[in-house]
Formats: structure tokens, C-alpha cells, sequence
């Protein structure tokens, strides 16, 4: 390696080769098969944050899920606007080739995106400064009202009201896009949102007939 060391790069080569004797010799078979192609049932889209990893909250082996992880685990609406969208590529890419069967959109508790939706600190920065997480958060301005007139803008059951609709948000989003809503009325697909809470480990379900999050046991 020629690259500077640092203690940062010293940590994830030491991951990688723990990796390698645990993660990649012991499925060498698995491995082997995922060579020639994948086929994940499920898409999980789940936040940036560094604490909430899917694979290693669901425990899963290479090639079972198909992820997607942004601020605030948000989808977009179906636009065909020029420009480069991401969400709405991975989407269409699980949904119409990869064939998955569920998509679970994944909140957490503590996510400094929904925070900033709720706050609006960001709003009116600049690109760089702040104003690209601004212009992404507003997707949350459309369900942003109720929380604050139930809970205000600070405070825990603020913050954690935001992180769920949240979810709902981009579960009605999902519905935007033609392949999706097609695929959920013949039942080749099912939508689910999901809320880990990161004080606890617990993971909450969504019911959408009652609009709760229940725990699992």
C-alpha cells in the first residue's frame, strides 16, 4: 500500500482482514455463487447513519438484501424532472429487475436529518453549507405541520413523531411510481416501514391500517 497511514485506514484493514478469515473463507460457496449474479428478495432504504447498518441489524448473509441508505431514509416522489435520481434508480433497478418482493423503509430513532426537518436550523443555507441537506429534508415539510402543532419543534416526542412519519412519508412516496403501485395491487410486492429505535435495539413494524409502530418480541 503507498497511501499515508492513519489510524482511521489502520482500523478498517484490520476489519477487512478479520473479514476475510471470518466473513469470506467460511462462505467461500456463497460467495462463489453470488459471482454470477444476485437475487435479493428484499429492499431495505435506510439512513446514512454509521448506527444503523441493515445487514448488521438483521443479520443477514451477502446477496440477501438490496440497500439503499440516505439522510432520513427518504424516498422521493416519481419525478421525470431532469437531474440524477438516485432513490428513484435503485428503486426502479430492485423493483423491475431484481424482482424483489418487499420494500422496507427503515427510521431510527436520533436521526439528525429528521431533527433538522423538524428544527429547520438548515433552512436557507447555502450548497455546502448545509443546503443540500435543506433541500433534501424538505421532503418532510408536507407531514412536518402536524407533528409541530402536536409536539412543537424540540424535545424527544418530537423528534421521535418526525422519525415516524418519516417513514410514512416515504412509504406514500413508494406510491408514486407506476411499477410500484401496479405491483402492490397484484400482490407481487408489499410495502412495510420499519423504526429501530437505537436507545433500546428494539425494532418496531408498522401497522398502516392503525398508523402505529408495535414492537418485536
Amino acid at each position: 500500500m503507498t497511501q499515508d497511514a492513519s489510524p482511521e485506514l489502520d482500523r478498517l484493514i484490520a476489519g477487512y482482514r478479520r473479514f476475510r478469515e471470518q466473513g469470506w473463507t467460511p462462505k467461500l460457496e456463497r460467495w462463489r455463487e453470488l459471482r454470477d449474479g444476485q437475487e435479493p428478495q428484499v429492499m431495505i432504504i435506510a439512513c446514512s447513519d454509521s448506527r444503523v447498518d441493515p445487514a448488521q441489524i438483521f443479520d443477514v448473509d451477502p446477496g440477501e438484501i438490496f440497500v439503499v441508505r440516505n439522510v432520513a431514509a427518504m424516498v422521493p416522489p416519481f419525478e421525470t424532472n431532469p437531474g440524477h435520481h438516485g432513490v428513484s434508480a435503485a428503486l426502479e433497478f430492485a423493483v423491475q429487475v431484481l424482482k424483489v418482493k418487499e420494500v422496507v423503509v427503515m427510521g431510527h430513532g436520533m436521526c439528525g436529518g429528521c431533527k433538522a426537518a423538524l428544527t429547520q436550523d438548515l433552512k436557507g443555507t447555502e450548497p455546502g453549507e448545509g443546503g443540500f441537506i435543506a433541500d433534501w429534508i424538505a421532503l418532510l415539510d408536507g407531514v412536518r405541520d402536524e407533528v409541530v402543532d402536536k409536539h412543537g419543534t424540540t424535545g424527544r416526542p418530537a423528534e421521535r413523531a418526525m422519525e415516524e412519519a418519516g417513514v410514512r412519508a416515504s412509504l406514500a412516496n413508494l406510491r408514486t411510481f407506476p411499477c410500484i403501485r401496479r405491483k402492490e395491487a397484484t400482490g407481487e410486492l408489499k410495502l412495510r416501514g420499519t423504526f429501530f429505535a437505537i436507545s433500546d435495539g428494539v425494532l418496531h413494524v408498522l401497522d398502516e391500517t392503525t398508523g402505529d409502530f408495535s414492537p418485536v418480541n
